[in-house]
């Protein structure tokens, strides 16, 4: 019998014209569109009750905003890899971003709730194609720079989100239609990103990874166990995040905490995210055990939602805390694209899978903690829902962490 060569294990060239992207640029770029991939979103849940007043709507229109952020992200991100094979990485980020702007500046005086939601969509789609292409773009055009990179990305990400959650109530001033000028200032943010991304595609063209050559790399994704697994990480975590981002200050105002206070405890828990971001891609770099480090993350989850059904009067911060370190999932997972993957197109490929489908799959989330709300009006019923999401989490995050190369899953 005749042995099966050795395997190629050098990563892909690409093309000479990334070189034109310095690294202040880059840091530039990355900086900017990272910090505006979650406020469109976090800022919503902390100006609920006012938002859906105003527009005479009830439970099921704060269920539906809840939700639309992950199904969003899931289906529209459907569309980044088809996007940007026609017009490049750098080319949907723009004309995507140029959309998000438009829709976050006009959807606070839409006078129709639909047209309310409809505008949330657009504003939307660039968050959700910055999801998928952002990890492929750091791994296109990043070299030696990708850990840094992708460090950037995850610090900045947190800060948005972070930011989104906890300005949203200041920014309104305490009046009637104050919600209205809290969610118009991400609009006037989301144009920064346009502008620099402007100057990239300058340098970068028509970016898209090219492919390989013919029969390399054409398997099914749903042949690697490697990729599943991080599709489920991700749905784990973000059905956790953004039913936290909706319904968290709920929970908390239930148990005696003030709306401001309750949106400062949720935006703590997503600027943990930071010390993550900072983190988790170095670790992921030097660390070989990582499957036990990703696992306890999910431990944590249940952890933290048990420590507020069991010991809510020990410290709502305290517990606050240990959610957010347990998000460290995130960053570890949006790390773990570029760092399980050695061609850039089985990058894009991957994060066009795992955080679209994961996603869809994570909208469940907030829809299944309404229902559960709405049928028992026990806020412990959704807190022992989330904690049995923690569980899965660990598994898969066990799973997807193992020392595995997507590229040989899918090719072997």
């Amino acid at each position: 019998m005749t042995a099966s060569p050795p395997r190629d294990h050098t990563p892909t060239r690409v093309p000479a014209r990334t070189t034109a992207i310095g690294t202040a640029l880059a840091v530039l770029a990355i900086a900017t569109i990272a910090l505006n991939l979650r406020p469109g979103a976090t800022s919503v849940g902390p100006l609920m009750e006012d938002l859906v007043a105003a527009y005479g709507q009830g439970a099921f229109a704060a269920g539906l905003l809840t939700a639309l952020p992950c199904l969003a992200f899931g289906v529209l991100g459907l569309l980044a890899v088809p996007i940007s094979s026609r017009v490049g990485l750098t080319g949907a980020l723009v004309a995507s971003f140029v959309l998000v702007a438009i829709a976050l500046l006009l959807r606070p005086v839409s006078g129709v709730f639909s047209v309310f939601v409809a505008l949330s969509v657009l504003a939307l789609l660039g968050p959700a194609l910055g999801n998928v292409l952002v990890p492929a773009w750091i791994k296109l055009h990043g070299g030696a720079r990708t850990v840094g990179l992708m460090t950037l990305y995850s610090v900045m990400l947190a800060i948005g989100g972070s930011a989104g959650s906890a300005l949203a109530v200041p920014l309104a001033g305490g009046v009637a239609d104050g919600w209205q000028d809290s969610l118009r200032f991400w609009g006037i943010v989301a144009v920064v990103p346009v502008l620099v991304w402007a100057v990239v595609l300058t340098r970068t063209g028509h970016d898209f990874p090219p492919a390989p050559p013919k029969g390399e790399l054409s398997g099914s994704l749903l042949r690697s166990p490697t990729a599943i697994a991080l599709m489920l990480t991700f749905s784990m975590q973000s059905l956790n995040a953004y039913t936290q981002f909706g319904m968290l200050p709920q929970i908390l105002t239930d148990a005696g905490v003030t709306p401001a206070r309750a949106g400062v405890l949720v935006a703590i828990i997503a600027g943990w995210g930071l010390v993550g971001g900072l983190v988790m891609p170095s670790v992921i770099a030097k660390v070989r055990q990582l499957r036990w480090i990703v696992a306890g993350f999910g431990l944590l989850t249940t952890a933290g939602y048990v420590g507020l059904l069991l010991a809510p009067e020990v410290s709502p911060l305290l517990w606050a805390c240990v959610l957010g370190i347990a998000g460290f999932v995130f960053p570890t997972s949006i790390a773990l694209l570029p760092a399980r993957t050695r061609n850039p197109l089985v990058t894009a490929r991957l994060s066009g899978m795992a955080q679209p489908y994961g996603y869809i799959l994570a909208a469940a989330g907030p829809i299944v903690a309404g229902a559960l709300l709405g049928a028992t009006g026990s806020t412990d019923v959704v807190l022992w829902f989330l904690a049995g999401t923690g569980l899965v989490m660990a598994v898969s995050g066990y799973r997807a962490a193992l020392p595995r190369m997507v590229d040989d899953e899918i090719s072997a």
